[in-house]
């Protein structure tokens, strides 16, 4: 472990200290944190999922984990926003990437789901780095069986409620849909936030409705603003444990380019910041920010966005894990 690490009174082991060692050097974990091997025990773990063999259209997401991890260089150990030290009152590690199979999807599914049940026992929280956005499934899967069904925010600008694509049951157009036939979710106490965009037919919303979700579209941010999409979310999940995915393509492409099917019209980052601070205090278990393909980004944008979520999933978990 670097001897430049923070050290807190409490014993926890924060990031590489950013007035001791230049952010360009030294670790390439997430924000810098110690290692999962470097110490005792840990509160929340960051997991990386360099997965992308279910995407339909632009490739590259595998090697997003990677991405968000160079643009996470930059953060620093106190949140203004949510006024929390997330890196002090916590130990958070970087706990590595899961070794998939990238030509057998199911395989790479079954890998998935025993990595982030290992990270995760005894209910420890994780923010998982995609990734495509099939592996929500198995890290649902995984917190399935230590939480029993959750309560599920997913931002995107698409259902991923679909059936099959070309026949293939596990796409990252599916997983939900998939958790949902498989009792993963709470049915009534899920959501979409973000939709928009063309479907193939206005059934899409109907069976995504019968799926359990409720639907709130990127152009209701126009009519009820940011307070309004936190108060409707809070209100469907209520106190069941909850489950955050967040596909990038949520973000008007001006804020995420490098993303695989980008649609027009998204939330700006300020925007979906504000409305995952404004989750908290709810019982925020497991977290995904997926669909970062960095060939396509420009000057880090996509990558430092996402990096700058999985830091508030960062701090809103760790709010919880106080020590």
């Amino acid at each position: 472990m670097n001897e430049h690490h923070l050290h807190y009174d409490n014993g926890v082991i924060g990031p590489v200290d950013g007035l001791q060692v230049p952010r360009y050097a030294g670790l390439t974990t997430f924000a810098r944190l110690p290692r999962r091997e470097d110490v005792g025990d840990y509160d929340v773990a960051v997991l990386g999922v360099p997965f992308d063999s279910g995407v339909t259209y632009r490739p590259g997401a595998r090697f997003g984990p990677s991405a968000i991890r160079q643009a996470s260089r930059l953060l620093r150990p106190y949140n203004p926003a949510l006024d929390a030290a997330p890196f002090r009152i916590a130990q958070v590690v970087d706990a590595g990437d899961v070794a998939c199979n990238p030509f057998d999807i199911e395989a790479g599914l079954v890998q998935i789901r025993d990595g982030v049940a290992e990270v995760t026992r005894d209910g420890r929280p994780v923010v998982v780095l995609g990734g495509d956005h099939t592996i929500a499934l198995p890290v649902l899967r995984a917190l399935h069986e230590r939480h029993g069904p959750l309560a599920l925010v997913h931002f995107d600008a698409h259902l991923d409620t679909w059936d099959t694509y070309f026949d293939a049951p596990y796409t990252h157009g599916t997983p939900f849909r998939r958790a949902s036939e498989e009792g993963l979710i709470v049915k009534g106490r899920s959501a979409h936030v973000g939709l928009r965009g063309s479907l193939y037919d206005r059934q899409d919303l109907a069976d995504d409705d019968a799926l359990g979700f409720t639907a709130i579209h990127s152009r209701d941010v126009d009519s009820i603003g940011v307070p309004g999409i936190v108060d409707r979310i809070r209100d469907r999940v209520g106190d069941a444990p909850l489950y955050v995915s967040v596909d990038i393509d949520v973000l008007d492409p001006a804020f995420a380019p490098a993303t695989g099917t980008p649609e027009a019209g998204g939330l700006t980052s300020r925007e979906l910041l504000a409305i995952l601070r404004g989750l908290q205090p709810l019982r925020l278990v497991g977290a995904d920010i997926v669909e970062v393909a960095p060939a396509y980004d420009h000057a880090e944008i996509t990558a430092v966005a996402a990096a700058n979520l999985a830091y508030e999933f960062v701090t809103l978990m760790a709010m919880r894990s106080s020590r």
